[in-house]
């Protein structure tokens, strides 16, 4: 028996006055695998992730996720349930260290009530011990250890990236979408960040991402949707989509398959 998928968006539609950036988008998100959607600029990838992760209001559809019916929820109540996100631009808190921006995170998941802070119990000062210890193995883990007292804002742009996918592994994500995680990288970050996404992927965590970079696309997926004007055009594996004629002719190009073929040739 199949288990049933992580996350199922059936027939999602969003409309903007006259204008629909997404009809009827359907796919599902299995559990423990890459699932990458690409397409042009305006094919509406950015607005699927602002629906399901409760941001923008589907005009029609369902969204699920782990059972749960995410149509009305706020963010924060998703992110609660295990679905986060990370954004186009990086969404650090500039003026705080590395360090302060996983605290952050992790204090969303504080048991602590604010009387008990307010008194100075010795419970909130085990707790705020135990956080930083955790906040410490994250940045660790994203190979930001030695910058735990940097400021985010001073950090390279590809370390800011790794800084937003630690504050966001720091929700305890059973699901990470990840919104142009490798936009603006250079190649060897890039290539940084594809080793760190495995990394992640063998903590269990699931992956939706929405990239422009097909080298890293067609790489560490497992499926590729692909969307053109709101609609998908098609879904399959990376070999399945890269020899896909709608999708040369709507998103890759023939110069890409053309290279992609030569390069198989080799």
């Amino acid at each position: 028996m199949t288990a049933a998928p992580l996350l199922t968006v059936s027939a999602l539609t969003i409309r903007f006055g006259g204008l629909t950036a997404i009809e009827d988008l359907s796919l599902e998100v299995r559990e423990g695998e890459v699932l990458a959607l690409i397409g042009p600029n305006g094919a509406g990838k950015t607005s699927a992730f602002n629906a399901i992760t409760g941001y923008l209001a589907p005009s029609g559809g369902e969204i699920v996720f782990g059972g749960v019916r995410l149509n009305g929820l706020k963010p924060h109540r998703i992110a609660e349930l295990g679905l986060v996100r990370t954004f186009q631009k990086t969404s650090v808190f500039s003026g705080r260290s590395a360090l302060e921006n996983i605290l952050i995170g992790l204090h969303l998941r504080a048991t602590q009530t604010p009387l008990a802070i307010l008194l100075g119990l010795s419970a909130v000062a085990r707790e705020e011990e135990q956080l930083e210890v955790e906040a410490r193995e994250i940045l660790a883990f994203a190979g930001l250890g030695a910058r735990a007292h940097d400021l985010a804002g001073a950090l390279p742009y590809g370390e800011q990236r790794l800084l937003e996918i630690a504050v966001a592994l720091a929700a305890k994500p059973r699901l990470l979408l990840l919104d142009e995680p490798v936009s603006g990288m250079n190649a060897v970050e890039t290539e940084s960040f594809m080793a760190k996404l495995t990394e992640i992927r063998a903590l269990g965590i699931t992956v939706l991402l929405v990239e422009h970079d097909m080298k890293m696309v067609m790489s560490v997926s497992d499926r590729v949707v692909c969307l053109s004007q709101g609609r998908v055009i098609a879904s399959g594996t990376p070999g399945e989509i890269q020899r896909d004629p709608e999708v040369i002719r709507a998103y890759l190009g023939e110069s890409y398959a053309r290279n992609k073929e030569a390069h198989s040739r080799a």
